[in-house]
């Protein structure tokens, strides 16, 4: 459970909730006041096939080569190990996939797992302090395996010092606290994740300046075509900028990808068609390499080609919540039973759902214009596919019709979309609770920020013929990366578009021309959908009067001081 307020199981005795686990496991009707975040774990462990009496797992061999999360918390580590005691604790380190890269201590019944993923061993602290992205402690019965109903566990994410993604999960395991949270080392695994985001800051910066340092000896010279990347930063001459295409850069990102694992030195394949060169040269650090410098070369007369086509919208991104989803999706899209893709608005449940159709004809039918599906049932065929858009708008004789015709043909090619809101009725969530069994939530953009590199030239349209590609500043792409995206991938492809369209200026685009909410990064702290609005709204009145507080009041209409409370008020 989350520890920063009171975990619900601490208000549940702990007998009950053992009676609750094991009523749970022989299918039998579960007490009142069970956390409903505990059942809904202990149903995706079911759902996963994860068997409670799970064994010790076997150990795998170790991970090739040591991940750079690792090389930084070795040192912490190492130092803070005295600290667990004889037998009294576990401290495990895992990367972004729950893998374990480290452990020391011990605690009595608590053998070593190679992973800690809910597919695995089901629900546990380090799987949710990835989710929530934030501490996170699971306590006894909480836990789905036999074998961990007597471990009390708190997990703090590690977080990356470029872009805040999470680079892995350190865990403190000990003995059933019955106390309940939070667990009495939790101050303890949050001052050593601390220690561990220093260093990596400290190693970052100096990878950074590596990285500069060779793209300014290589730049040296008349309009050099120069770029260096390490696949979190990428430094391009304005020679460079004009022979880069977005199938170059892929190919030159992957690379600097590749460089961390193998020799990349010498000219790199690019695609047919690229107009152009590149020969590579790798950047090292400490006799590790960090990233490549690349030299690009014009070809003579390069041949016309027509552009390459593009991977669709829907399916770009490489993180791992994104291709869990979709993975999930197109494999359960391969029988004939009803799919339910749920997640915020703008995340891309529709265009997911004519992607995972294929190329056949689809009718569409969307509550939000047909709240009855009067108009979309008459004319759907048993054989046809039917793809249902906001079923959170749905009238109670559209359920029922829904429900009818799931009766009748419970084959139907029926992929349903859902976003999560307001209370559902008790017919539409009996309908949701039918689907549930084959449904797939898709991750919103700020649990995927990896994923925005990916999507922005996705998302550019193309550029006139003879015209650069659009690119962005790092300190652009930081921005981007930082601002949470209430409106997910729509809100990005808005404001990637408009900047495509309107923007008067040349070269990558920096921080200063994104929108204001963008450019100033998100509020300290939750904003009600008004004090979104107001935010907003002060933003671009500060932009237009330059700054000045004084004449922004005036334009808004409010007092000085007011203004200056609500923007003490946004900044906590």
């Amino acid at each position: 459970m989350t520890t920063t307020d009171a975990s619900p199981a601490a208000t549940t005795a702990r007998p009950s909730l053992r009676v609750a686990r094991e009523r749970f496991l022989s299918g039998r009707p579960l007490p009142q006041g069970v956390p409903e975040e505990v059942v809904a774990a202990w149903r995706r462990a079911r759902f996963f096939g994860v068997p409670h009496d799970l064994e010790e797992s076997v150990v795998s061999p170790p991970l090739s080569g040591e991940s750079t999360l690792l090389g930084a918390a070795r040192p912490v580590l190492d130092r803070i190990v005295p600290a667990l005691g004889v037998g009294g604790s576990l401290l495990v380190l895992t990367d972004e996939r729950l893998r374990v890269l480290w452990t020391a201590g011990s605690v009595p019944g608590l053998g070593v797992c190679t992973g800690l993923s809910e597919q695995e061993v089901g629900h546990n602290s380090a799987a949710l302090a990835l989710r929530t992205r934030s501490r996170a402690e699971v306590h006894g019965p909480e836990h789905f395996l036999d074998r961990w109903q007597d471990v009390s566990a708190v997990s703090v994410p590690v977080l990356g010092p470029e872009n805040g993604h999470v680079l892995g999960t350190l865990t403190v395991a000990s003995r059933l606290c019955t106390a309940g949270p939070p667990h009495p080392q939790a101050a303890f695994a949050e001052a050593t994740v601390a220690a561990v985001e220093t260093e990596l800051r400290a190693r970052a910066g100096r990878g950074e300046r590596a990285l500069l340092d060779a793209y300014m000896r290589a730049a040296r010279g008349p309009d050099r075509a120069v770029a260096a990347l390490d696949g979190r930063n990428r430094l391009v001459s304005d020679a460079a900028q004009r022979l880069l295409t977005p199938e170059v850069l892929g190919v030159l990102e992957r690379t600097a990808a590749d460089a961390r694992h193998r020799d990349v030195t010498g000219v790199v394949r690019l695609p047919e068609g690229a107009g152009c060169t590149a020969r590579v040269t790798p950047v090292r650090l400490d006799g590790r390499t960090i990233g490549i410098v690349t030299a690009l070369e014009p070809l003579d007369d390069p041949a016309p080609a027509a552009p390459a086509p593009r991977p669709p919208v829907t399916l770009t991104g490489s993180s791992v919540p994104w291709r869990h989803a979709v993975g999930r999706a197109a494999e359960l899209m391969r029988s004939r039973e009803p799919l339910l893709l749920t997640g915020e608005r703008g995340t891309g449940k529709s265009a997911l759902a004519r992607e995972l159709f294929g190329p056949d004809p689809v009718q569409v039918a969307d509550a939000a214009r047909d709240a009855g599906l009067d108009q979309a049932l008459s004319a759907w065929r048993p054989d046809g596919l039917l793809l249902l858009r906001h079923a959170e708008r749905l009238a109670q004789p559209g359920v029922a019709a829904l429900n009818s015709l799931l009766d009748q043909h419970p084959d139907t090619r029926l992929l349903v979309t859902h976003t999560p809101g307001a209370p559902a009725g008790p017919c539409l969530q009996r309908l949701l609770d039918r689907l549930s069994a084959r449904s797939v939530t898709l991750p919103p953009l700020r649990e995927r920020t990896e994923d925005i590199r990916e999507l922005l030239p996705a998302l550019t349209p193309r550029p006139a013929p003879g015209q650069p590609p659009l690119t962005w500043t790092l300190d652009a792409l930081r921005a981007l990366e930082a601002y949470p995206w209430p409106g997910n991938v729509t809100e990005l492809a808005h404001v990637v578009r408009a900047l495509a369209e309107h923007r008067r200026v040349t070269g990558p685009v920096r921080r200063a021309e994104l929108p204001d909410a963008v450019r100033e990064g998100p509020a300290a702290r939750p904003l009600s959908p008004m004090e979104h609005a107001e935010r907003a709204a002060i933003l671009e009145a500060l932009r237009r009067h330059g700054g000045n507080k004084a004449r922004t009041a005036v334009a808004l209409g409010i007092g000085r001081a007011t203004l200056y409370r609500k923007l003490r008020e946004y900044r906590r």
